[in-house]
């Protein structure tokens, strides 16, 4: 059974940094990669980033480029997202979920097959 779940996430003030973690297991093959996205009152859910498990390579979205770096630590199962520079318009449900490594570079939450529970993210002005 394919499990995610999202932790970490707070209240913190504009600037400052929070590190999400998110622990993954159960999954049947390699070729998966783990997405962040979030999702704000009233909006869509979005991508922030992504991590291929097979290569490591990353894809950032608008609103995480220069500010977000996500980083994997295989032996832990667990994917990480740290965020500098926070602002207000970053407050959001965070989640993580498993996806086939070749929709990573896609950046979208669509057809996206397993999802994690979501950790809230406020920043404050």
């Amino acid at each position: 059974e394919v499990q995610l779940q999202a932790s970490g996430g707070g209240l913190v003030q504009a600037g400052g940094s929070l590190r999400l973690s998110c622990a993954y297991s159960g999954f049947a093959f390699d070729d998966y990669a783990i997405g962040w996205f979030r999702q704000a009152p009233g909006k869509e859910r979005m991508a922030v980033s992504c991590i291929s498990r097979s290569d490591g390579s990353t894809y950032n979205a608008d609103p995480a480029k220069g500010r977000f770096t996500t980083s994997s630590d295989n032996a832990k199962n667990t994917v990480y997202l740290q965020m500098n520079s926070l602002k207000p318009e970053d407050t959001a449900v965070y989640y993580c979920a498993a996806l086939p490594s070749e929709w990573c570079a896609l950046l979208s939450p669509y057809g996206v097959p397993y999802w994690g529970k979501g950790t809230q993210v406020t920043v404050s002005s």
